[in-house]
């Protein structure tokens, strides 16, 4: 098990360190920050001297060696928009995220494993062809539009809840459904897959041939081994929840890592983004980490 976990841990690593290189590198390709930060008649003169007090002379390598070296101990360095630590401005905006993530995954896993369990129990009925069109339309749908149907319908011919912004419940319920309706769709039609391929296990076969009621055979001995995969694509769309949530939160205007990091992107704003980046994507990989580590007691046999 240790081994197991230290080998986890080193691919984590190194899956972390390259997305901070490949992020890096391509955010310096956008553009010069010095032409947006500073006035329309700023002298060549003023602009060369701000790219030497920023760095932005210095060689990629550099520049990148530098950044590595803060975010060690957690310093990403100013935002140049703000002038407060990038790390600070995005952890303050890091619970509306989870907030908003952690409500879609609540309600992709209310919805998808019941329905994808009956949807599998009940084959070729008219349950499991409802609910094979629900997830297709679910997966077919873009989040952008169906945020924007959501908001013209409940907000602004019904008025029922608000359109925008961050408070109660009823600010939290459009933002979620737009976010976990693609979960939902998705982990609908493994979990159908996956409890259809088990139910046709000839030791399922054997559970009800001795009289083992229906119940305990679907939740027992299925779903369990059914789960593997299930609990996979859950730490992926949960990790990808969190990570890839920015247009949902730029429709809503939910202020959350997402939102931030499209606004620092418009503003070469290199420290934020930066910062936003290696935060979600260490975020993904230790959900990734929870997820393998969960695999050896659903299953003791991948422990080796």
């Amino acid at each position: 098990m240790k081994r197991f976990l230290a080998r986890r841990l080193a691919q984590a690593l190194v899956v972390v360190l390259g997305v901070s290189v490949v992020a890096f590198f391509i955010l310096h390709l956008t553009g010069d920050p010095a032409l947006l930060l500073l006035p329309p008649d700023a002298t060549a003169e003023e602009i060369r001297n701000f790219r030497d007090a920023m760095g932005f002379n210095d060689p990629f390598v550099v520049q990148y060696w530098r950044f590595l070296r803060g975010a060690a101990t957690g310093n990403f360095g100013e935002s140049l928009r703000h002038g407060a630590p990038a790390m600070r401005l995005v952890v303050e905006r890091l619970p509306a995220t989870l907030e908003l993530a952690g409500a879609a995954m609540a309600i992709a896993l209310c919805v998808a494993l019941p329905a994808g369990i009956v949807s599998a129990v009940r084959r070729n009925t008219p349950v499991d062809y409802v609910s094979t069109v629900v997830a297709l339309l679910g997966q077919s749908m873009p989040t952008f539009w169906l945020g924007i149907m959501l908001i013209l319908i409940f907000s602004v011919r019904l008025n029922l809840l608000p359109s925008s912004g961050r408070g109660g419940l009823p600010h939290l319920i459009l933002p979620a459904v737009t976010l976990g309706l693609f979960t939902t769709a998705r982990m609908m039609r493994l979990t159908r897959s996956g409890m259809l391929e088990v139910l046709g296990q000839d030791y399922i076969r054997t559970a009800r041939a001795k009289g083992v009621n229906e119940s305990p055979v679907i939740w027992k001995h299925a779903l369990r081994n059914a789960a593997v995969p299930i609990v996979t694509i859950a730490g992926i769309e949960l990790g990808a929840l969190l990570g890839g949530s920015v247009i949902t939160e730029t429709i809503f205007a939910w202020p959350g890592v997402g939102r931030l990091s499209v606004q620092a992107i418009y503003n070469r704003d290199y420290p934020v983004v930066q910062a936003a980046v290696f935060l979600l994507s260490t975020t993904f990989v230790v959900v990734n980490l929870l997820v393998d580590v969960a695999y050896t007691y659903l299953d003791p046999r991948i422990r080796t």
